[in-house]
């Protein structure tokens, strides 16, 4: 990765710091995005303590205003990104809004990989790398993109649903983009005690879930403590030379690629995820 730039959103914890370290290390200049600046600042100064370069830029990716002022930061910083890691996460208990009047985990998980990546396309000259995680693969709702009508149920989560719809939005942006030498892939990390996790409540889950939650936040700790673990599919997807070329395909926590879900599959699903995306970003991009 010498020589290579790499922009990781959620890079100041969890996987995407995990991930970012792991870059870093291989000789990567890592750019870090973290919503807020001190913390984002504190982080790439804690991966850059081993010799490694990394910096910071603050940006909260949910909202349109701020995406567009990340790309520009970026544009002013660099020549060229190799690599772009949309890796943020979000998982608010109840619906809620950003400033632009998205709901938040689309906003997060769907539309600001879509947005960044299209606003990033002129600097980009190599690899997407879009990260799900949950438990994705599920049906896709397309009277409920943005919770519209439930936001969770006995086992469904608006969390997964936009993982999964994610997936969907990134298999379709691999076709766009097929032609200009720019391939995207999705990683499924696995799971990992990350401090996104960590701050769930129980109101976070859905309802068949509920009892077994504080049983789970005894042993994710120990079970899923180590997020080098989780972070080993984004790091591969970013540097192994036995990607390279590899596109539209969807990589498992062992780095082993697998069959698309059916719904994401769905030319009809991905076709409404890309029109609504679109028509939300018009603005931006």
């Amino acid at each position: 990765m010498d020589g290579k730039t790499v922009l990781v959103t959620g890079g100041t914890g969890g996987i995407g710091k995990e991930t970012a370290r792991g870059l870093a290390a291989r000789g990567a200049r890592v750019i870090v995005v973290g919503r807020d600046p001190v913390r984002a600042q504190r982080a790439a100064d804690e991966l850059g303590a081993g010799g490694g370069r990394v910096e910071a830029l603050a940006a909260d990716v949910t909202g349109q205003r701020d995406l567009a002022r990340l790309a520009a930061q970026v544009a002013e910083r660099c020549d060229r990104l190799d690599v772009l890691i949309n890796n943020v996460g979000t998982h608010p208990p109840r619906r809620t809004l950003t400033e632009d009047g998205v709901e938040a985990t689309f906003a997060a998980h769907v539309l600001a990989p879509f947005t960044l990546t299209r606003l990033l396309l002129p600097l980009l000259g190599g690899r997407v790398v879009n990260i799900t995680g949950g438990i994705p693969g599920g049906r896709i709702e397309l009277d409920n993109l943005q919770a519209e009508r439930r936001y969770l149920g006995w086992t469904f989560s608006q969390y997964n649903h936009t993982k999964t719809m994610l997936m969907a939005m990134s298999l379709r942006f691999a076709e766009e983009v097929a032609d200009s030498g720019v391939t995207v892939n999705v990683a499924y990390p696995g799971h990992g005690h990350t401090p996104m996790n960590q701050a769930m409540t129980v109101a976070g889950f859905p309802y068949v879930y509920r009892p077994v939650v504080p049983l789970l936040q005894v042993l994710t700790p120990r079970i899923f403590g180590d997020l080098s673990k989780p972070s080993r599919s984004s790091v591969y997807l970013a540097a192994s030379g036995d990607v390279e070329g590899v596109t539209g395909t969807y990589f498992t926590m062992k780095c082993r690629r697998v069959p698309w879900p059916a719904s994401v599959l769905d030319r009809r699903n991905q076709d409404t995820i890309w029109a609504l995306c679109e028509d939300l970003t018009r603005e931006t991009v």
